[in-house]
């Protein structure tokens, strides 16, 4: 009777407050669509740029109807939840209560996170606009997410000693540019050439917009990498806090 006791005890599930369960919610979430993201921007830049070279013009537009359109959609859908996603569980689990604990408004930290990091793309959205070559994109690119990562961990109002606050900030930041790159210059540009190629009428621009397009799509791929590097230090790596 106490062995049967005993294994029923192991089976009674685990009493959660309410910020508990939202914190797994949250988190479950921002991993299946972060998954779905990351796995659709790895897709594009590893398989579906070298295969697009090799279709004839002719099959394009059913390319294009069939696979392209379909799986921006979900691209860029998963973006966004996964960083609003990621968003609100960092403020709520992290942020706010290192507020509390310091008694200042978590709206400080809050704030200049979107201050940096919408800089940061808007720096990296005009130069993309330019069309340069990777090589001086690449060396942009790396210097603005550097200055970035530096003036929030050095500046932020809360959680100078929380490495989850830290290397989320950090690696959200990079999450920030990211999405903004596919809002604000893939899915606008590919939106274009894939509805004047399947009406018959590319864009005049056609060429320039794929190149803006492609280099953002890279930008975004080289920034996963340290993304997840961050993403995964807040949890596992005591990386910063003082």
């Amino acid at each position: 009777m106490q062995h049967l006791i005993a294994f029923a005890a192991s089976w009674v599930m685990p009493t959660h407050t309410g910020t508990e369960a939202l914190a797994l919610i949250l988190r479950w979430f921002h991993f299946i669509a972060g998954i779905t993201w990351v796995g659709l921007l790895y897709f594009f830049n590893l398989v579906n740029v070298p295969f697009m070279k090799q279709v004839d013009a002719g099959m394009k537009p059913r390319v294009f109807q069939y696979m392209t359109l379909p799986a921006l959609n979900w691209f860029r859908w998963s973006a966004l939840v996964t960083v609003f996603v990621g968003f609100w569980y960092w403020g709520q689990v992290f942020v706010g209560p290192d507020a509390a604990r310091m008694g200042v408004s978590p709206l400080s930290t809050i704030g200049l996170f979107l201050l940096i990091w919408i800089a940061a793309w808007g720096i990296l959205f005009a130069v993309i606009k330019q069309a340069p070559t990777g090589y001086v994109l690449g060396v942009i690119v790396a210097v603005v997410a550097i200055a970035g990562a530096w003036l929030f961990v050095n500046y932020t109002p809360v959680g100078q000693d929380d490495n989850h606050v830290l290397s989320i900030g950090v690696g959200g930041g990079f999450g920030i540019i990211m999405l903004f790159n596919v809002w604000g210059i893939i899915w606008p540009n590919q939106k274009k050439i894939i509805r004047g190629t399947l009406a018959g009428t590319p864009p005049a621009n056609a060429a320039v917009l794929a190149r803006q397009a492609f280099l953002a799509s890279r930008t975004n791929f080289f920034l996963s990498v340290p993304l997840l590097f961050f993403m995964a230090v807040s949890s596992h790596y005591g990386m910063f806090g003082r």
